[in-house]
This record gives structure tokens, C-alpha cells and sequence, in this order.
């Protein structure tokens, strides 16, 4: 009988490695272009594929895409569109006063009519953003033997942690901007809830809640913005 085992293993790390590779080969090179050289601009213009790429190489490793995960997928991401589209149309009543550059991609109900109110547009790709997040923050949390109330914070605090790590970059390369330039400290707390919320989907849904590239691209994207930050 032929032992597959072994093959199939070193399969599977080599994938591994080339998709971390990407990953790496993704956010180091849009550092040192945003960083340092003359014409941000011209990494800027790939955010929404790096992104995308990223997403991608992260479905690429999720054993079982059953339709509880792409319930899961789907419904994150309209989420997480919802709530900004509401946040950058409450006056700031969600997460504060503020609006959209044009990193992220075209923005859908941009200057949209609702009554006599014209509305501010959020990019879909936010809510990709949402969704990557929920994810990897979740997996994440899973390493540890919590009950389920504990996972669930640990991990919308990982969440949190990334957004305080984009936040004060985020002006600057035009993801989007706050009034006066200030970030609220309402913004971590609805951040904190609607996390809370997203991880108790992803606690919920019935998929195998493992995936080998989850930890890197946290991390990997984490460190992309906290050192955006500390260099600007």
C-alpha cells in the first residue's frame, strides 16, 4: 500500500511557503514604496490588490468552504459595509465624523440622494476589510483553549489593535479622514462592539476554524501600519 501522507504534507507546506512569500512580498514592498519614496502614489494605487490578494491566499488555506463559511463570508462583509455606510452618515453618532478618500476603491451611494440629504459613499472594499479581520482575528483567538465569551473579546481586541495601528496613517494616505484630523476614542469602542458582534458569527459558524497563513497576515499587517506610522 502507498503512503500519500508524507507527499501530501510537503504539498501542502511548500504552498505554504510560497503563499507566505506573497504575502511578505506584498507588504514589504508596499512599505518601503509608501515609506520612502517620491511617488507614493504609485503603491498607493495597489492597495485594493493587495488586499484582494490577501483574501484570496487566505481562502486558498480554509479546509471545507461549505455554505455555513460563505454564509459566514457574506454576511461579515455586507455587515461591515453597513456600518460604515451608517457611521459616515450618522453625523457621528457611529464611530465619529468621517469620510472616505480614494485609496480604497470607487464608493458605492456616493452623493447618493436619501430625502433632501445627499450621502457620503463608503468603497466595498471595506467591507472585504471587515471580513479579513474577522477572520484572521478568530482564528487567531482559536489557539487558545477559551470558552467562548473570553474568545470572543480576545478577539475584538486584536481587531481593535489593528485599527489603532491603521488610524494614524490612515489620513494620510487617503483611506479616509476625520474631522479636524482627530481620532475619537468612540471610534475603538463601536470598533470594540461591532467586533464583538462579527466574532460571535464566526464563533457560530460551522466550519473548521483553522488556517496556517491567518497568523502571518495579522501580523504582517499589523507591523505595515504600526511602521507606516512610526517612520511618517
Amino acid at each position: 500500500m502507498v503512503d500519500h501522507t508524507e507527499p501530501l504534507a510537503a504539498a501542502h507546506t511548500r504552498r505554504l511557503r510560497i503563499a507566505q512569500g506573497l504575502v511578505l512580498l506584498f507588504h514589504v514592498t508596499g512599505f518601503l514604496g509608501l515609506a520612502f519614496s517620491k511617488n507614493p502614489g504609485f503603491y498607493l494605487q495597489f492597495t485594493p490588490l493587495t488586499l484582494g490578494l490577501s483574501a484570496l491566499l487566505l481562502l486558498g488555506f480554509q479546509r471545507e468552504r461549505n455554505a455555513s463559511f460563505w454564509g459566514f463570508c457574506i454576511t461579515v462583509a455586507l455587515l461591515g459595509f453597513a456600518v460604515e455606510l451608517i457611521g459616515v452618515n450618522s453625523e457621528g453618532r457611529l464611530f465619529g465624523h468621517y469620510t472616505y478618500g480614494d485609496t480604497l476603491g470607487f464608493k458605492l451611494f456616493e452623493k447618493a440622494s436619501f430625502g433632501s440629504t445627499y450621502l457620503n459613499g463608503v468603497p466595498p472594499l471595506i467591507g472585504l476589510n471587515w471580513l479579513v479581520m474577522t477572520y484572521v482575528c478568530g482564528m487567531l483567538a482559536g489557539y487558545l483553549p477559551l470558552p467562548e465569551l473570553p474568545r470572543t473579546l480576545l478577539a475584538a481586541v486584536l481587531m481593535v489593535g489593528f485599527d489603532a495601528c491603521v488610524e494614524p496613517v490612515a489620513g494620510t494616505y487617503d483611506f479616509w479622514h476625520w474631522t479636524a484630523n482627530v481620532i475619537p476614542l468612540q471610534n475603538f469602542r463601536d470598533w470594540f462592539i461591532v467586533a464583538c458582534i462579527l466574532q460571535m458569527l464566526f464563533n457560530r459558524a460551522e466550519f473548521p476554524k483553522h488556517n496556517a497563513l491567518a497568523p502571518l497576515v495579522y501580523l504582517t499587517q499589523l507591523l505595515f501600519f504600526f511602521l507606516l506610522g512610526a517612520v511618517q
